[in-house]
């Protein structure tokens, strides 16, 4: 394309930490190959950075996330807009209040704030890439005749259970009864599933929650999309991505935080929580004696819960780093660790508000990884060949704890029950950290991992998919113009 028609994209991610990663990088990966970005984060995500950060001069509130990025000449542009509401504003608290708005007003910040981008940069050929979440896109695309890609940054699995709704109607699992388990083989694609792993907005008890209605006022408009990136493996999900793309053009182009043409040196500060560095405790324990936990950034655990996972810790015997952030009990008491546990814990454990999660899972005495199953900390799990303790709690993690436990074999489940019980985490903790078990899962998380990494290669599957979605866009591009 002439140097007059450089493509513009113009990025908006989800607002949370698991949507925001993956998007960075999707926004490095497209600078990369000479596109201008200008990547989109809302005035309270930038507000929140520039706190984890240690921004503090009284004179500004700005922070770059791409600073170093820069350095290395690609052309990244960052901006904010506002969701209507005061970064002080708690968004979390006031689930419903926030989310009604985002639907009902935010499309006309949208509208607005792409129509000054286009005027104000007419020689650029401007297109649209925004979080599958998001329900407006296809609204602002056709009305700037922009493409629109669309950016799912969970597996593809997930994606198509949502996809099918109307199917699962039909067959009367949707909205699917909450206790009925029932093997079901009719998705396209997909082989076969039990209802017990939907993600919980399919099923009749979330029918009228707010995230049931973000995602689905999303996934009506999903068919519009021009182009659809899945931040997943085509090794790993192969079968469910042919069948969808009969219906529109699907790329498996992850894990899109681990890509390969990425401009050296030009990592970004994406985390919304200060992070703790764990390097010297780790260094001082020995290859594979190591547990990490995490829930990961958003999602809450009963304090029952909480205490039955200290406890069966301690029970353990293990080494272990716990990732313990503010607000992670749904209580909201401030202390949340039983009385006396951090002094029993002394000699064992490493209790941190925040870290960089996969320098710790990297880290060769870390041996396994007890987890929520948030799509992201599969993902890193599984590049750093640490094998998973699963105990998903919502959205899409039944799904992922199915894909890791059942499918892939690369972990265990936490809970066989119904209820927590600390004796039984403590020897699921045992089960993983030695044993016959343990060596197996080992031996499957590193074939698995092997399909990670060559697929970023270069000619990797990721790889060339990327490629070809360059070569697709470009094509659409040339179309566009010539309609003009």
């Amino acid at each position: 394309m002439a140097e007059r028609l450089k493509a513009h994209a113009i990025i908006f991610p989800f607002p949370y930490q698991g949507h925001i990663n993956p998007s960075i990088n999707l926004a490095r990966k497209l600078a990369s190959k000479g596109f201008v970005v200008t990547f989109v984060h809302l005035e309270f995500v930038h507000h929140t950075l520039s706190k984890s950060h240690h921004v503090h001069d009284k004179t500004t509130d700005e922070v770059d996330i791409f600073s170093k990025a820069h350095q290395s000449g690609i052309d990244i542009r960052y901006a904010t807009i506002s969701d209507g509401f005061p970064v002080e504003y708690d968004r979390f608290l006031h689930l419903e209040e926030y989310w009604e708005s985002m639907l009902r007003d935010f499309p006309a910040r949208v509208d607005e704030f792409v129509g000054k981008i286009i005027q104000s940069h007419p020689c650029l050929v401007h297109f649209l890439v925004a979080d599958t979440l998001y329900s407006w896109p296809a609204t602002i695309a056709e009305k700037y005749n922009l493409v629109n890609v669309s950016f799912r940054t969970e597996t593809a699995l997930v994606f198509s259970l949502i996809y099918h709704s109307e199917l699962l109607r039909q067959h009367g699992h949707f909205p699917c009864k909450d206790n009925i388990e029932e093997e079901i083989n009719y998705i396209p694609g997909v082989k076969s599933i039990n209802t017990r792993d939907f993600m919980p907005y399919l099923k009749e008890a979330q029918a009228t929650a707010m995230l049931h209605k973000v995602v689905f006022t999303a996934f009506r408009e999903v068919d519009k999309a021009d182009f659809i990136l899945h931040n997943t493996v085509q090794e790993l999900e192969s079968e469910i991505l042919s069948a969808l793309n009969k219906y529109q053009r699907n790329y498996a182009i992850g894990p899109v935080n681990f890509s390969k043409n990425l401009t050296t040196n030009s990592t970004s500060s994406k985390s919304l929580l200060p992070e703790s560095d764990c390097t010297r405790w780790l260094d001082s324990k020995s290859p594979g004696s190591v547990l990490y936990v995490s829930f990961g950034s958003l999602v809450q655990i009963s304090k029952q819960v909480f205490e039955e996972v200290a406890y069966g810790l301690l029970l353990s015997e293990v080494n272990f780093i716990w990732v313990v952030r503010p607000g992670i009990v749904a209580s909201g008491d401030a202390n949340v660790l039983p009385a006396g546990f951090e002094n029993a814990a002394k000699d064992k454990g490493l209790i941190v508000p925040w870290c960089n999660q996969v320098m710790v899972l990297s880290n060769p005495a870390v041996g396994g990884f007890l987890t929520h199953c948030g799509w992201n900390s599969v993902l890193e799990s599984i590049w750093c060949g640490t094998p998973m303790i699963c105990y998903p709690i919502r959205n899409d993690q039944p799904i992922n704890r199915k894909l890791v436990v059942d499918d892939w074999k690369i972990g265990i489940n936490l809970c066989d029950g119904s209820s927590l019980d600390r004796e039984e985490v403590a020897q699921k903790i045992k089960i993983l950290m030695s044993g016959t078990i343990s060596k197996g899962l080992n031996q499957r998380i590193m074939e698995v991992r092997a399909k990670l990494h060559n697929a970023v290669e270069m000619d990797g599957s990721s790889d060339r998919n990327f490629d070809q979605f360059i070569e697709d866009l470009k094509e659409r591009f040339e179309a566009t113009i010539t309609e003009k």
